[in-house]
């Protein structure tokens, strides 16, 4: 697990850009109180969908207005048909942490841990 920021960085309802070794993360604190991370670039135009509007659980792409489930990456808001990676995080001491490989890359995930 790799410490990201502490989870007062992340206020409810938005989102923040980390890059992980070269792979930009969107940290997501959802309106269901629940942090989230997803790659951080919309499947469909290829910008920071860190800089979107977080609704409920889903991440919304500023640009075509792209919406992506927080949960599972599955995109639910056209023009948007591919999904996007997500990873597991997990919230310790007020820190959030993302579980990362043995070169410190992302884990892909096919749910959020808590």
């Amino acid at each position: 697990m790799l410490k990201i920021c502490s989870a007062e960085d992340v206020p409810k309802g938005t989102a923040i850009s980390a890059d992980v070794d070269g792979v930009q993360v969107a940290i997501v604190h959802g309106e269901d109180d629940v942090f989230y991370a997803v790659r951080d670039e919309c499947s469909h135009a290829a910008v920071a969908l860190s800089e979107g509007e977080v609704e409920g659980c889903t991440l919304e792409c500023w640009l075509h207005g792209s919406r992506f489930d927080l949960r599972t990456g599955e995109p639910t808001g056209l023009p948007a048909t591919e999904p996007v990676p997500v990873y597991s995080v997990e919230v310790r001491d007020g820190d959030i942490y993302l579980s990362v490989d043995g070169d410190g890359r992302p884990l892909p995930s096919n749910g959020v841990t808590r």
